[in-house]
């Protein structure tokens, strides 16, 4: 499918395969993991039995990031009620969460094949678990271009200071021409490293020195057909449009009060809340995928942080109130119709205790790929709908898998893509984001 991807301008806004229910994506990541049986996941006969050895049966031949020998089992501190028409399974730690029961999907079947950080990440936003993939949102502007000349397809915010476990391969466009891949964006400061003119530099001499570059690449296109010369072309100029169109789109200070509140967002500060802010008036401007990274959900319980009770409800006091703001703000402007938002992580928590902090005064638990929860909202999917189950002490997915290549051929799917058709050549193979897995979650699907 090359051909999507015209040499003239290659984002230009193309057709999908088929009619798409979703025209953009904002795409939210708590990297680390969250602790899901805290959130979403109750599990009353795990309750129960909080300080049992965990059965044999389920310890025999498997292997944990860090803990060895015989853990204890571990039922959740949280109180839990159900919320919205679908009676929905929310904790005290998400008060903002149980707010937006009604407008979201939640998928409590989710698993993995990847139990640390920067494998499970690339695994879940390139379709392998090596560096050197696509990313998911360079696919998603490799086949649909972006509405907007003068802003990116693809941008990425990133809070709490850290970047993911997986790096800038999780943004990254692999293979495909780099013009794909995911601008790095800040709530703080330049919005844009290196964008800015050097100082001596007015924006009529940046112009005639882009002209001067474009007439020695055009010469080079015309020699070689090298896309990656393309690809340069496009992104000088894209810089270039961005000088002037990116400062007032990320200035949320034109934002109104009630709205900032709404978020939690502070004009000038780095926030994830500022950030969720920025993904609403970047996706109403035309930008087709958001993503948004924040760190600490590696909830071990070395310290008071990663405690599933006090570093839980403070981490998401930060948290839960922006996403609802977000789903709120998309719906009331008409855009959370054809806006789809996924909030997750790359693997869950384990139902017993993390070993190495298994005596000491935090409660955590270690990672655990075999099932999850995620949640979605608008964009072609069900509203007020919960999907899948675990078994009842939460070791295994019980009811309606999906693993994350069936989560990233449903987002395709919602995208107007068929994941099997959507492919680049490269090295004689074509390749997709589904590798070669996936199918597409009807159930989830309005």
């Amino acid at each position: 499918m090359n051909s999507l991807a015209g040499p003239e301008n290659p984002l230009a806004p193309r057709k999908p395969h088929y009619a798409a229910k979703a025209k953009r994506v904002i795409y939210l990541h708590m990297s680390g993991g969250p602790p899901h049986l805290d959130i979403f996941d109750y599990k009353p006969e795990l309750v129960k039995r909080d300080g049992q050895d965990c059965p044999d049966s389920i310890l025999k031949g498997r292997t944990f990031a860090f803990t060895t020998g015989v853990p204890k089992l571990m039922g959740t501190p949280r109180k839990f009620q159900r919320y919205g028409k679908a009676g929905i399974w929310m904790s005290d730690a998400v008060p903002h969460f149980q707010q937006i029961a009604d407008e979201i999907t939640v998928v409590r079947s989710m698993h993995t094949d990847q139990f640390n950080h920067a494998p499970a990440e690339l695994l879940l936003f390139t379709g392998h678990a090596r560096q050197g993939r696509p990313s998911m949102g360079s696919w998603a502007t490799y086949g649909l271009g972006t509405e907007n000349q003068d802003l990116p397809g693809f941008v990425v915010l990133i809070s709490s200071g850290v970047q993911p476990s997986g790096g800038q391969g999780c943004w990254g466009s692999g293979f495909v021409p780099s013009v794909f891949q995911g601008v790095q964006c800040r709530s703080k400061g330049d919005p844009v490293l290196f964008v800015s003119d050097p100082p001596g530099m007015d924006r009529e001499m940046r112009r005639k020195t882009l002209d001067a570059l474009n007439k020695l690449n055009q010469m080079q296109v015309e020699q070689l057909g090298h896309p990656e010369t393309v690809t340069r072309m496009a992104q000088y100029e894209l810089a270039f449009r961005m000088q002037a169109s990116v400062p007032g789109v990320m200035d949320i200070s034109q934002e109104p009060k009630h709205i900032q509140e709404a978020y939690g967002a502070q004009p000038g500060e780095a926030s994830f809340a500022n950030n969720c802010l920025l993904a609403r008036r970047l996706v109403e401007q035309g930008v087709r995928f958001v993503h948004l990274f924040d760190w600490g959900w590696d909830f071990h319980g070395t310290g008071p942080n990663e405690d599933i009770r006090d570093g839980l409800t403070n981490k998401m006091a930060r948290t839960d109130k922006p996403v609802a703001a977000l789903i709120k703000d998309l719906k009331q402007r008409g855009l959370l119709e054809d806006t789809l938002v996924v909030w997750g992580g790359e693997f869950g928590r384990t139902p017993f205790r993390e070993g190495r902090t298994a005596k000491g005064a935090q409660l955590g638990r270690d990672h655990y790929p075999d099932c999850y929860t995620m949640f979605m909202a608008g964009g072609g999917v069900k509203a007020g709908f919960d999907y899948g189950s675990t078994d009842e002490l939460g070791f295994a997915v019980a009811e309606n898998k999906v693993h994350v290549h069936d989560l990233q051929a449903t987002i395709m799917h919602l995208l107007g893509f068929d994941h099997e058709r959507l492919t680049y050549r490269f090295q004689g193979r074509d390749y997709r984001l589904t590798d070669i897995h996936g199918h597409v979650v009807k159930d989830l699907l309005t």
